[in-house]
């Protein structure tokens, strides 16, 4: 049986577009604990495209949203022996544009804290295709607290 990914153990039924597993129009990402981070794999389809053969920026800057997201909940969890993830939402991210996203390929995206502290998460994102690195990225994400609109949206 494959691995179940931390969006499909933690938020089945999340309807968040870039990686609720119950939004059937989303992207339904699927990210996978590695040393020190997560990795996910995504192909991307045709009407994720900015231009002919090319992967819109957009859906890129998601995927690396989401998937950091996920980086700091579960690297949350992890520091605090938590038996499930805190929600975290996106403080800041950046996202550098390195080459034209080529359609067609599969994407990788990987992702490493770098720092954790009690209720936030720094972390470092690369992704890649065709072995080369089209976008990396950072962010800052927060856990929230009863009260947020965003408090149990993974339940």
């Amino acid at each position: 049986m494959e691995e179940e990914s931390v969006q499909q153990i933690y938020a089945p039924s999340s309807i968040c577009f870039g990686c609720g597993p119950a939004n059937k129009h989303g992207l339904q990402i699927n990210s996978y604990r590695i040393e020190g981070g997560l990795r996910m794999e995504y192909m991307p389809e045709d009407h994720h495209q900015a231009f002919p053969g090319m992967v819109n920026g957009g859906i890129i800057g998601t995927l690396l949203d989401c998937h950091g997201n996920w980086t700091a909940a579960v690297a949350l969890m992890d520091t605090q022996d938590l038996d499930e993830p805190p929600c975290t939402v996106t403080a800041k991210y950046d996202v550098q544009l390195r080459r034209p996203t080529p359609l067609g390929a599969m994407l990788t995206v990987t992702s490493q804290t770098t720092e954790v502290s009690e209720d936030r998460v720094s972390v470092q994102l690369t992704l890649e295709a065709e072995g080369k690195v089209c976008a990396t990225g950072s962010g800052l994400f927060v856990a929230v607290k009863e009260g947020h609109p965003a408090y149990h949206r993974w339940s």
